[in-house]
């Protein structure tokens, strides 16, 4: 971002939120309009999001690459592995079931995140991020009953489960991560962890037999529209208002990307969600939001450093 961009966003920060939200929601359609293999738009998404952010920490934070230790390097390819897989399994997510319902789903991430940092992390689960995830849980059930979502849903069932597992992935990008934004940059962290993404994607295509090269512009255009428009100006953003709002506040904010999403399908793609989804979708969010609540103002409470 310009120095201008960042003052304007830093003194107007419900703008850069709005703008941030607004962004992510365009990801699931611009991977909808794509006609590549969904391996190949995950992987040109995040190669041009690696050149988009390599320069900049190579410009602002050299050093910090330096310090960067074997162990934290050993955890960022973790991150990216974890991404990797994130990435991989939602984008063949949406071309199996409807956008609502996989960018619904893929929203449970924080289920994961709490369940996993009670797991692995020892934090505490209090009683209402309890309620908050069987609520979810619930709303997500009604959702992968919707078999007959929608007339474009080519298989809503496995559709459904990719989107949940990759829910889980970038859960576990975020838990293997959380350390890690404690002592890297934002700058430095995300062009290894992104590095490492397109490299395990880069591979994946190659194994799937798929063509790198010889695609239409228009897929091209649409590669650097999922790494501009969701990546920089939805996740960079994000990362950039956490230091001005609450990541509470932030995090339930994010909620909005599947009715945006649902929105642009509807007008794009004439994509009607069946009434289970929408229903699910409702009770999934509402429990989403009552977990990242509840775990946010527990966690700044405890002045735990948050991601």
């Amino acid at each position: 971002m310009s120095v201008a961009v960042r003052e304007y966003v830093g003194s107007r920060p419900v703008v850069g939120l709005a703008v941030a939200v607004a962004a992510v929601s365009t990801s699931a359609p611009l991977v909808e309009l794509s006609a590549a293999p969904s391996s190949v738009k995950a992987f040109y998404r995040v190669l041009f999001m690696t050149c988009l952010v390599a320069p900049v920490a190579l410009r602002r934070s050299p050093g910090d690459f330096r310090r960067i230790t074997g162990r934290d390097m050993g955890l960022a390819v973790v991150a990216g592995v974890a991404l990797a897989a994130h990435f991989a399994l939602w984008f063949a997510s949406i071309d199996l079931t409807t956008i609502a319902a996989s960018a619904t789903l893929v929203q449970t991430q924080p289920l994961f995140v709490a369940v996993g940092a009670w797991l692995f992390l020892r934090d505490r689960v209090t009683r209402r991020t309890v309620a908050g995830i069987v609520v979810a849980v619930v709303g997500a059930a009604l959702i992968g009953l919707d078999a007959g979502a929608s007339a474009t849903a080519t298989d809503p069932l496995l559709g459904n489960v990719l989107a949940v597992v990759a829910a889980a992935m970038a859960a576990g990008y975020v838990l293997a991560g959380r350390s890690l934004r404690q002592r890297i940059r934002l700058f430095p962290y995300v062009t290894v962890v992104y590095g490492a993404c397109t490299v395990v994607l880069f591979a994946t295509v190659v194994a799937e037999g798929h063509a790198l090269l010889d695609y239409p512009p228009r897929e091209y255009a649409l590669f650097l529209a999922m790494a501009v428009g969701p990546g920089i100006f939805g996740h960079t953003v994000i990362n950039w208002l956490l230091d001005r709002v609450e990541s509470a506040v932030v995090s339930v904010s994010l909620l909005g990307e599947p009715l945006g999403s649902a929105v642009l399908a509807l007008a794009l793609f004439a994509e009607v969600p069946g009434v289970l989804t929408v229903v699910g979708g409702a009770i999934a969010l509402v429990g989403i939001a009552i977990t990242v609540w509840n775990r946010e103002r527990d966690e700044a409470g405890d002045d735990v450093p948050r991601d």
